[in-house]
């Protein structure tokens, strides 16, 4: 299968999922989700990453992330890389193990703004409780949410500044307060308890303005690709090959440890 290109495009939001080698149970133990989580704090730390939500589970990752600059444009990928590689390689060597540690590739879908990143950051929120886990998202302690809720003073991940930009708030109070009033809207109505693949298999989801903007800017690579209508969502689908085409690979000495 051809690898795809794509260039993380400034002032995009882009939500990323990561699954574990045959979405085995890697990231069961607390330590190691501590680790994804330390080597995140690092990524953006070294080179700027702007996070706006996260969700480490036992065995796949969710990361919502921002590109404001054109200069900057390989953070996301060399982000991932060292995310991806360091926690595998420190698992591997604290279980003697070999092989690799996530799938070779990882998705990415491109969100509109508005509520359409209002709705990703919640259908990533309620992971844990659709996956029955949890009853509510603030008993995962590996989350944006719990970071927002607990108010967290140190080491710090969320992008608060580009979160209260993007939501058109004026301060924290008022950030936790909106994100509080989606999580329990989403509970109070059962959404979110199944899984929907537009989130994590699709081109991109957002206004069909939005989805013809990224559909042209995609060229060539945009061959096959169709808007379609999902519920009251817009969507950018691959036509033949499915998401497959719109992965991402980290570098081989990355993504096998």
């Amino acid at each position: 299968m051809p690898r795809a290109k794509r260039y993380f495009d400034s002032g995009l939001i882009w939500h990323i999922t990561h699954r574990c080698h045959k979405k085995e149970f890697l990231l069961k133990f607390t330590r190691d989700k501590k680790r994804y989580l330390a080597w995140l704090y690092q990524a953006k730390k070294r080179y700027g990453l702007i996070i706006l939500n996260y969700m480490v589970t036992s065995n796949h990752i969710h990361l919502l992330v921002v590109n404001k600059t054109e200069c900057l444009r390989n953070v996301i990928p060399r982000s991932i890389q060292l995310i991806a590689g360091r926690t595998g390689q420190e698992f591997n060597q604290r279980k003697n193990r070999k092989g690799a540690f996530w799938e070779d590739r990882y998705h990415v879908t491109v969100v509109d703004s508005d509520d359409h990143l209002n709705q990703c950051m919640t259908y990533i929120d309620m992971n844990m409780v659709r996956a029955g886990v949890i009853t509510h998202p603030k008993e995962w302690v590996y989350c944006g949410y719990s970071e927002l809720l607990n108010n967290k003073k140190r080491y710090t991940i969320l992008a608060v500044q580009s979160l209260l930009q993007l939501f058109s708030l004026k301060n924290l109070d008022d950030l936790v307060e909106h994100r509080q009033q989606a999580v329990e809207s989403a509970i109070s109505r059962n959404q979110y308890l199944v899984r929907e693949a537009k989130w994590t298999e699709s081109v991109a989801v957002g206004r069909p303005s939005f989805l013809q903007r990224i559909k042209k800017e995609g060229g060539n690579k945009s061959r096959g690709r169709r808007i379609e209508k999902e519920g009251n969502f817009f969507i950018l689908r691959e036509e033949n090959l499915g998401f497959l085409t719109n992965l991402i690979l980290p570098s081989k000495k990355n993504s096998k440890t």
